[in-house]
């Protein structure tokens, strides 16, 4: 996995939160989350460490490469003592540590996605209830490249798609009723682009989810 001495390029954003005045959702953005010294660190140490591997889902009966890597991370007791995945790094339970704080939500599992460059992206979709939950709370921290994230409502075609840069250490909050009424994605580029690594924290019950 190739290392990057540019990190400096990563942008920060403006700073602040800012809440969107926006139906059927509960949405927050705080930039500058993670200052950048921070942002740094745990981007490097998270590139460098993290088990990434690669993914397979269904789509009209056939199996499709997830075009991205991800590892996942689970408090061991919601696991079980025989679990075989990896324990929490001190870095992911800083990083949790800080989005509980300013949530004042608890978090037990993560969900890590390195986006390698523009090829990599997410298409249209909602948290499956039948995964988390109805109503599930997403907590949202990305560190690398600038990755846009695009929000469009299910059912009403009135209202126009949502765009949201992501940066180097924010924090998207998604609660309330976001994931019954609107979709998300995270779409590919052409453009020369560099890693992003995105961590999202949830509440699960063991038994719905299998990574």
């Amino acid at each position: 996995m190739l290392l990057f001495d540019d990190i400096e390029l990563f942008t920060n954003g403006l700073g602040g939160k800012k809440k969107f005045d926006l139906p059927d959702t509960d949405l927050m953005l705080c930039d500058n989350f993670f200052n950048k010294d921070e942002s740094d660190y745990f981007y490097t140490t998270l590139l460098r460490e993290t088990p990434w591997r690669k993914s397979e889902m269904t789509m009209y009966d056939k199996v499709h490469n997830i075009p991205r890597l991800i590892s996942w991370y689970e408090d061991k007791d919601n696991l079980g003592a025989d679990s075989t995945r990896p324990d929490w790094t001190p870095e992911l339970l800083n990083i949790k540590k800080s989005v509980e704080t300013e949530t004042e939500m608890l978090f037990n599992s993560v969900l890590l996605n390195l986006y390698r460059n523009g090829n990599d992206g997410v298409s249209w979709h909602s948290d499956r209830e039948e995964n988390f939950g109805k109503d599930a709370i997403i907590a949202s921290v990305s560190f690398g490249e600038t990755r846009m994230f695009r929000m469009r409502h299910k059912f009403r075609k009135d209202i126009p798609m949502v765009e949201i840069p992501l940066h180097h250490g924010s924090l998207l909050l998604m609660a309330g009723t976001t994931q019954s009424f609107w979709q998300h994605q995270v779409p590919k580029t052409a453009k020369d682009i560099l890693p992003r690594i995105n961590l999202t924290f949830r509440q699960i019950n063991r038994g719905l989810i299998e990574l």
